[in-house]
């Protein structure tokens, strides 16, 4: 193989590791996107179901306040650990935040058909 050709072929792979580190690091990205998209998706929701709930129970026990602390630890974990977690975790923390957002809509909907019963 001449040197002219060994060059060559070095430096295609070496352009080929660069693309796939490029890539990798573009895919981490987009996962740490969409697990702060749920976290900030169930924030929302979670709002609205203590305004819901205040406004059907009145004041007194917060039920949304166990939740709004458990999606507070997942930011916070995000923060400390989500530059190096693996995908795999990364899409752990978000299938437990949309998971989360599901028993929040739920609850909604029976308060939405609460109220439908006893206008």
């Amino acid at each position: 193989m001449t040197p002219t050709l060994l060059l060559l072929a070095l430096a295609a792979l070496l352009a080929w590791i660069l693309a796939r580190r490029r890539s990798g690091r573009h895919r981490h990205r987009r996962a740490v996107a969409a697990v702060l998209d749920a976290a900030d998706a169930l924030e929302s929701r979670l709002r609205t179901a203590r305004s819901e709930i205040e406004a059907v129970a009145g004041e007194g026990p917060d039920p949304v306040r166990e939740a709004l602390q458990e999606m507070l630890r997942q930011r916070l974990w995000l923060q400390q650990h989500g530059g190096g977690a693996s995908p795999a975790e990364l899409e752990a923390v978000r299938d437990s935040i949309d998971r989360a957002r599901l028993r929040i809509d739920q609850q909604l909907r029976r308060i939405e058909q609460a109220r439908a019963a006893h206008p």
